[in-house]
């Protein structure tokens, strides 16, 4: 104590002081600068991530998500980041949205989760999954799978037209049938009941909203048949109408057509 008094008493001691005290005082500034710029540069780190472009209504498939590209990656401070935020478009697959994810929100490992597919998940904007009842020969039952591609026709009685559209006195009903739809992808076939050809199966098929409400009235007003496409190097001539007409006698379809009514 009294040697520390008596080095403060003289000037030497002073200055010697002073000098530790600054010394010290510099070496808590560096520290304190050295962590600052360790948090600024942690905080500062340009990251990318997944963000919604649009509303995700939950159970949208993280396939449809990613093939629709219904998000944009952005880039954002490490700071800035969700916990299991996505930052690669391959963490989506296999997924389905657990929750709304609404736009301009990150999309993180909490907003999906590893689910069975359903054929809702699959589909988007104008696709749309119709299942219609067929017997075994027109079903094709035994040779359809998921995934293959069929073509799809429908046959009517039909009734000649007069000029406006309305049917002709007299008139007498031809059958016809045409390939209404071709390339269809299935997507489920499910046996209904019944025994050898009595047996009956509900096909789905992949098609748009407007094939859909067709086939649907093919389905309940006339017959539908469905061919199995080859699995490669598929071809198909344009589609025309098969009649009595045209099958023995080679009259052209155009000709039949315009004999009914119609204008194609």
């Amino acid at each position: 104590m009294e040697y520390a008094q008596k080095l403060i008493s003289t000037r030497r001691g002073s200055l010697y002081i002073a000098f530790l005290a600054a010394l010290i005082g510099g070496i808590l500034i560096l520290v304190y600068l050295n962590r600052y710029r360790e948090n600024v540069n942690s905080s500062g780190v340009p990251v990318t991530v997944l963000v919604a472009r649009h509303t995700i209504p939950k159970g949208t498939s993280g396939n449809v998500v990613a093939a629709k590209t219904l998000y944009t990656a952005t880039t954002l401070r490490e700071s800035q980041l969700r916990d299991g935020a996505f930052s690669d478009p391959a963490s989506l697959t296999g997924k389905v949205a657990t929750r709304d994810i609404y736009e301009g929100s990150q999309l993180t490992a909490a907003d999906f989760s590893a689910s069975a597919t359903t054929l809702a998940s699959t589909i988007t904007d104008h696709q749309r999954i119709v299942s219609i009842p067929l017997d075994a020969a027109h079903g094709l039952s035994g040779d359809l799978q998921t995934g293959s591609r069929v073509d799809v026709y429908a046959g009517f009685n039909v009734i000649p037209l007069t000029p406006d559209g309305r049917p002709a006195s007299g008139g007498t009903a031809r059958a016809m049938l045409r390939a209404i739809m071709q390339n269809i992808e299935v997507v489920g076939v499910s046996t209904a009941g019944g025994i050898g050809t009595n047996r009956s199966s509900n096909v789905s098929l992949q098609v748009n909203d407007r094939q859909a409400a067709e086939l649907a009235f093919a389905s309940d007003n006339g017959k539908v048949w469905l061919a199995l496409r080859p699995t490669t190097g598929a071809k198909a001539s344009p589609p025309a109408i098969v009649s009595v007409e045209t099958l023995l006698l080679g009259v052209p379809p155009v000709t039949v057509v315009h004999s009914l009514g119609g204008r194609k």
